[in-house]
């Protein structure tokens, strides 16, 4: 273990450095210029510091007071060895950080003893850092373990759901990918946006409830079966609500509220501008548009540009003005998307 000492006395700095050497383990480091130690000891990150008090600036108090203010050194012991026995330098050394203290001339037994006890102090603080570090590792990889298995989850409700439905797995990349770059543009964090690339994938598991003869049909539904049709989002809101996950918790969310239009006209639950809630916004922008560039059993892909007209058309309608113009901030990259993940 590294031990410091710093004193401007030749004499006191050989004595010291050899008491330090009979303690086992240990290498002592030696200065008399106390400016040249406490760059040392702020730039390396000592075990044990040795001190006098009176010194050539920075004294024995300047040098605790720095020492102490630098990140990550509140704990590391501080000896300080003085001559003065005034009971007023001794607290106020204390007040400042020294952790303990030793009178001129030096005991080597007394020194041993202390030095050997705040070695072990040393040691056991960074057992205790290790251990909670690996604690933090430990935890981090458990939670690492559930975000995998939570992904995997909505991976495989999102096939399941795939089967049923005449969308590809395709749309379901391009629509999250899309909507990722959406909440970027929009400001929200990297967490915000991961979470919800990884939920939007479930924002139809709803039409897993859908009859077939609705779901499939070639041709446009009529008024009963669009009634029918609009109940996937309360039954994807039904399968995903109630869970602890945050991811569960935002697929849920989405579920229910991506048909919702800014104007009050959507579905199920007709809710307006900024009741609906941010996520729901985002992806009704970038499931709409992947539906309209796309090609299903009962309709043809529309043209780009005829599926951009119908988004600004219907900014402020049916979507919300801040995400299509977030959608389209980055133009190349929603095409880059859509090359991307095809049919």
């Amino acid at each position: 273990m590294d031990v410091v000492i710093v004193d401007d006395n030749e004499i006191n700095v050989t004595l010291l450095r050899h008491l330090v050497k009979a303690i086992e383990d240990t290498k002592a480091i030696t200065f008399t210029d106390s400016a040249a130690g406490l760059q040392y000891c702020l730039e390396n990150d000592p075990d044990l510091v040795v001190i006098d008090y009176m010194m050539p600036p920075p004294d024995g108090m300047a040098f605790i007071q720095a020492f102490r203010a630098h990140p990550g050194r509140k704990n590391t012991p501080l000896l300080m060895i003085t001559a003065n026995q005034d009971a007023e330098v001794r607290h106020r050394a204390l007040t400042l950080g020294a952790s303990d203290f030793l009178t001129k001339p030096v005991d080597k037994n007394e020194f041993r003893a202390r030095a050997t006890n705040m070695l072990l102090l040393r040691k056991s603080q960074k057992q205790l850092a290790d251990r909670a570090a690996w604690l933090a590792e430990e935890v981090a990889k458990a939670t690492n373990e559930v975000l995998v298995r939570e992904r995997e989850t909505i991976i495989r409700l999102s096939k399941a759901a795939e089967y049923r439905n005449p969308e590809t797995g395709a749309h379901i990349l391009r629509m999250a990918n899309y909507s990722q770059v959406i909440a970027r543009n929009l400001g929200l964090s990297e967490a915000d946006q991961t979470l919800l690339l990884d939920a939007a994938p479930m924002h139809d598991i709803g039409k897993v409830g859908t009859p077939d003869h609705i779901l499939l049909k070639p041709g446009r539904l009529d008024p009963e079966e669009m009634d029918i049709m609009r109940q996937h989002a309360s039954i994807g809101y039904d399968i995903l609500k109630g869970s602890p996950s945050p991811l569960l918790q935002k697929a849920a969310v989405i579920a229910l509220t991506h048909h919702e239009k800014f104007d009050g006209s959507g579905y199920p639950n007709n809710l307006k501008a900024q009741d609906i809630p941010i996520d729901g916004r985002i992806v009704a922008v970038a499931d709409v548009f992947d539906a309209l560039t796309s090609e299903r059993p009962y309709k043809k892909a529309w043209p780009v540009d005829d599926a951009v007209k119908f988004m600004h058309e219907n900014s402020g309608s049916h979507f919300d003005p801040v995400c299509i113009e977030a959608f389209f901030r980055n133009w190349d990259e929603i095409m880059a998307i859509k090359n991307r993940f095809t049919d």
